[in-house]
């Protein structure tokens, strides 16, 4: 069981006359595409978010939530761009008309431009501004020089989310506000904190994963930089959830998928299907609860 539960304040809901709910989606790569399941889940539900927050991946798939879409179409979607290797190829080739070189930022590791990848594969429903958005949205991006995590809420959309995705060591730094900033997973890996405060119930989802193996053999030098990390991220999640857990924690079972797994979207999402069953239960009693308050 990878679900994590803690009750609201029962008193406060029943005065007001049922729960609201926002959403944090968190950092992961291609694992975040399991993300999915917990929107497809709210949708059956029929449970829209007040707000919603995300980090790297998190941010990506909560724009298009947050733009009005559904996991039912932000899945097509996934499936038909990023998990298709034709589509996925193309979209890359077409970023510069003779080379990707200048448009991609340089094929040298980590020098990738994701801002310019983003406009090419994020869905039309993403706007360019957060004020044109359904669903309230706060992402998260870490200053790398200011050594701190930056929520991003106003202003170009598309430019917070390249900056949130930018996973060191892949993309190059966005510029936000004259800032450089980097993936936001590094200071917040599950940015639940910020929406505690809006919103009855707090859902919380890890994708950030964790090195998998029989524990014999040494990863490569690739695995053992992400996993690394990973471990650095874990420990974060781990303090964090001890000091302010939110009121139902998910963590899908990704592990043996890799950042860059995109290709194998359609095994993720199959790996992770259980995950809806878990937050509907989680709701469940949630609801339960606070039905005998």
């Amino acid at each position: 069981m990878n679900t994590r539960l803690a009750v609201p304040d029962l008193e406060a809901v029943g005065a007001k006359g049922g729960l609201t709910f926002a959403i944090a989606l968190g950092g992961g790569g291609a694992r975040g595409i399991s993300h999915i399941q917990v929107i497809e889940a709210l949708d059956e539900l029929g449970i829209r978010p007040v707000a919603i927050s995300g980090s790297s991946i998190g941010a990506i798939i909560g724009a298009g939530m947050a733009s009005g879409m559904t996991g039912r179409e932000i899945r097509q979607y996934a499936l038909e761009t990023v998990g298709h290797r034709g589509t996925l190829l193309n979209k890359l080739w077409g970023l510069g008309p003779a080379t990707m070189r200048d448009k991609l930022g340089g094929f040298r590791f980590g020098q990738f431009n994701l801002e310019l990848i983003l406009d090419a594969f994020l869905p039309p429903q993403v706007p360019e501004d957060f004020a044109d958005l359904e669903i309230p949205m706060k992402i998260s991006a870490t200053d790398y020089y200011g050594q701190a995590e930056v929520i991003l809420e106003q202003g170009e959309l598309r430019t917070a989310i390249a900056a949130s995705a930018a996973i060191p060591g892949l993309f190059m730094p966005v510029r936000v506000n004259g800032r450089v900033m980097i993936d936001g997973g590094v200071f917040n890996p599950v940015p639940y904190e910020q929406l505690m405060d809006v919103a009855d119930v707090v859902i919380g989802v890890d994708v950030v994963g964790a090195p998998e193996g029989d524990g014999t053999h040494a990863p490569s030098r690739i695995d053992s930089l992400f996993g690394a990390s990973q471990l650095t991220m874990q420990a974060s999640i781990a303090l964090k959830l001890k000091l302010n857990p939110p009121h139902i924690f998910l963590r899908p079972s990704v592990n043996r998928f890799r950042v860059l797994d995109f290709l194998k979207a359609r095994e993720i999402l199959d790996e992770s299907e259980h995950v809806k069953d878990e937050l509907k239960r989680a709701i469940d009693a949630l609801h339960a609860a606070a039905a005998e308050a």
